[in-house]
């Protein structure tokens, strides 16, 4: 037997407000209409729904029991509807974000946190992706947004690039090394030690070989590879090796003082940190409320970056 489940949804309503006239102001409907729909359901069960003569009303106990998931079904459609109005305030939803690791993990992992303790009935999934996955995934509705270093590359008038910090890389190394206390730098002191690798596909790939270029080698003594960046890290913290970084994933780290910024200063890539949308596209609230809290935080987070790198007194990179 199929009931309806607005029917459901008037006993409820009736039953919980003592009377029909209540329960029908509850709903937003009259008094008459609510009547025929409990005439209506009475007729389909072929059993009385209320106690005859009481006042306020009161449930047979077939009657109390159809309330029961009547009140569920209220609940369930004011859980729907709550839904839909988070959804389009942006304040509930699912944020799929795609970006390069060492970022990710230095950085934007602990704003998503940030974010959350704000915005709690928002998902965030993250995925480890380099430009090339991170367009197509975009191109393919995978991910709302994409968090990347983007150089002089044109990606096409699909894509809206919005620059959140400019690109600025060094040399890290612990903060024991003994290239922390040489003066001065020169390019040879480079080449003495082991190196630790970039992700393959990383941008600071390309950005290592510039290096190479303007020191003048063709290669290096490359002892670790294809690391996270805590593998990378934990590897710079225990051992004499060098490793080319964003500066600001340092800084993001300095706190922990486990790796440093060798003062020397080396080939600057035309790059910068920015996130990546489609145009022309439906954006879910969510992730533009999202895309707004990582913008709000690096505006905030850059000058400070910036009196930090103001600090280091840099070598030359053509000494």
């Amino acid at each position: 037997m199929k009931l309806n489940e607005r029917h459901l949804m008037q006993l409820a309503a009736v039953l919980d407000a003592g009377g029909v006239s209540e329960g029908a102001a509850m709903l937003g409907l009259t008094q008459p209409a609510v009547s025929r729909s409990l005439a209506m359901l009475e007729a389909r069960v072929a059993e009385p729904l209320f106690v005859k003569g009481r006042r306020p009303l009161q449930a047979t106990p077939l009657g109390a029991q159809l309330a029961v998931q009547g009140r569920a079904i209220i609940a369930a459609s004011r859980r729907a509807s709550d839904a839909v109005q988070g959804f389009v305030r942006g304040t509930t939803g699912l944020v799929r974000v795609g970006g390069v690791p060492f970022f990710m993990d230095a950085m934007i992992s602990r704003m998503i946190g940030e974010f959350q303790q704000h915005e709690p009935g928002i998902t965030v999934q993250q995925s480890y992706m380099n430009l090339p996955e991170i367009a197509a995934a975009l191109e393919a509705a995978q991910i709302d947004l994409g968090i990347v270093p983007i150089g002089v590359l044109d990606l096409g008038p699909g894509f809206e690039f919005t620059e959140i910090l400019p690109g600025r890389n060094i040399v890290s190394c612990r903060p024991g090394h003994p290239l922390m206390r040489k003066r001065p730098l020169e390019a040879q002191d480079l080449t003495a030690y082991p190196w630790v690798a970039p992700l393959p596909g990383s941008p600071l790939m390309s950005d290592l070989q510039m290096i190479l270029m303007s020191i003048g080698m063709s290669d290096l003594n490359i002892r670790y590879s294809g690391g996270s960046l805590m593998s990378v890290v934990n590897v710079l913290a225990e051992t004499d090796a060098l490793a080319v970084l964003p500066f600001s994933v340092v800084f993001a780290l300095r706190k922990e003082n486990r790796i440093a910024v060798l003062p020397y200063d080396i080939p600057q890539p035309n790059r910068s940190l920015g996130i990546l949308r489609r145009v022309n596209v439906a954006r879910a609230p969510a992730a533009e409320r999202f895309a707004g809290h990582v913008i709000s935080a690096f505006d905030d987070l850059k000058h400070v970056i910036k009196r930090h790198e103001n600090a280091v007194i840099w070598g030359n990179a053509g000494s």
